[in-house]
């Protein structure tokens, strides 16, 4: 199964650069959007905690 991956991961990899090549606009915005995603998650983990320690 190794090779499956390794030809389904290039396939990703491939696919993004042509995204990025065709459309550059719309993968900032992707990209952009994914991280806001991630930081308002890791935000909300942070002031989670500090709310139960008490802080």
């Amino acid at each position: 199964m190794p090779p499956v991956k390794k030809i389904i991961m290039w396939l990703v990899v491939l696919f993004a650069i042509y995204a990025i090549v065709t459309s550059p606009d719309q993968a900032a915005n992707i990209v952009k959007t994914a991280w806001d995603i991630v930081w308002t998650g890791v935000t909300n983990i942070a002031t989670f905690f500090n709310r139960l320690i008490g802080n």
